[in-house]
């Protein structure tokens, strides 16, 4: 698997074990042309996984994209030269819709949604979605939504089941099962350059990021099965 940390804040990075300060090479230099992904990715000793890392660098990264053409495109062509060496690769991007954002959209096939139980976050996602839509309808139209996930759930907070009720007369099956609870391991795991899993299996949350694991990985076998049976190809 490989993670691009695709972040100016470089979470990632530093939840996978890695200093980001002392990062030589990182996702700037590939979006900027200035290295490949090959050149700059690292291997994660205590993760197990290939990370192309952040650093503050990549603050710099939007605006100086918007001087080149096919700007929205940079990730998407860099990373075409690894797609073969992994089963997947997944893009943490920044909280905001910028440029970064754009990138990881046209370069990705499917998109899952993290977002608290918070009112907020529902006018935020209606922003999201609508740009996912608009990407899809203009530069990739493989582009789906994969799933919504629930984060910082708590079950004894009224507005979680609120939200909850409205994520699924909204969005129905593309809900995950599965919620994030509000954990204090998980909240201690990057302080240490661990990821959760490794900080404290035993945890709440990182068993719920198992379950998670799972849950995708059930739909992905559906998915596949669907689409290489008959019926399905005739519908298609």
């Amino acid at each position: 698997m490989l993670l691009v940390d695709l972040d100016p804040q470089g979470n990632a990075t530093m939840g996978s074990g890695i200093d980001k300060h002392a990062v030589e090479l990182s996702s700037y230099h590939v979006l900027m042309k200035k290295a490949t992904v090959a050149e700059a990715v690292v291997a994660t000793p205590e993760a197990g996984y290939d990370l192309l890392p952040s650093n503050a660098d990549l603050t710099a990264a939007e605006v100086e994209l918007l001087q080149e053409t096919q700007r929205e495109r940079r990730l998407r062509d860099a990373l075409i030269d690894v797609i073969g060496d992994y089963d997947y690769i997944l893009i943490d991007c920044p909280p905001s819709l910028n440029m970064l954002t754009l990138n990881a959209l046209v370069a990705s096939q499917s998109v899952m949604i993290p977002m608290q139980c918070e009112y907020y976050a529902l006018e935020g996602l209606t922003a999201l979605v609508n740009t996912i839509e608009e990407v899809k309808g203009s530069l990739n139209p493989f582009l789906q939504i994969d799933g919504l996930l629930r984060t910082m759930y708590d079950p004894r907070n009224r507005l979680s089941g609120d939200v909850t009720e409205q994520l699924n007369k909204h969005f129905g099956d593309k809900l995950f099962r599965t919620v994030i609870p509000r954990n204090i391991r998980l909240a201690e795991a990057p302080s240490h350059g661990l990821p959760a899993l490794m900080y404290d299996k035993s945890s709440r949350g990182a068993q719920a990021y198992l379950a998670l694991a799972g849950e995708m990985l059930r739909r992905d076998k559906a998915i596949s099965s669907a689409a290489s049976s008959p019926a399905a190809v005739s519908e298609v």
